[in-house]
């Protein structure tokens, strides 16, 4: 009887995850630009490509970011947090957050999980990192405390 190890390692879980052209560029158009206040990213699972799901407005707020986010299916996103320092000066910081609420698929989670870091080496200019699985994790709160 012969034991087959298919489907049991697999070092490299997303090796054809594209980061395609228009996916860098509206990043950098939130980076750059301040044309977006977030970007939310999906994988699409047929094609391997980190795509734009949704881009929010200069004007929208953290709860318009937050209520876009699905709630029992993972995402990348990321959201450029103004503020005021202690000196009163006005900041801008990027942060990147992998969403990965417990109530989406095991499927899910792990291609989240597995394909994060390609997509993050594609997003220079990020200044801080959140995992959130429940929305208290990337509360307001976390971004000010986190900023400072």
């Amino acid at each position: 009887m012969a034991f087959s190890f298919r489907g049991l390692s697999r070092p490299n879980a997303s090796p054809g995850l594209r980061v395609p052209d228009p996916t860098k560029d509206t990043f950098l158009e939130l980076k750059r630009k301040k044309v977006h206040r977030y970007v939310i990213f999906k994988i699409d699972e047929k094609t391997k490509e980190v795509l734009v799901e949704k881009t929010g407005g200069p004007a929208e707020s953290y709860e318009d970011f937050t209520s876009a986010l699905p709630d029992s299916d993972c995402r990348y996103a990321v959201y450029d947090f103004d503020f005021v320092t202690s000196e009163n000066c006005q900041k801008s910081k990027i942060f990147f957050i992998s969403w990965s609420p417990s109530t989406s698929r095991i499927r899910a989670k792990m291609l989240y999980a597995t394909s994060k870091d390609r997509l993050r080496r594609e997003l220079d200019g990020v200044h801080y990192e959140i995992q959130a699985t429940d929305p208290t994790e990337m509360d307001l709160e976390v971004l000010k405390d986190r900023a400072k």
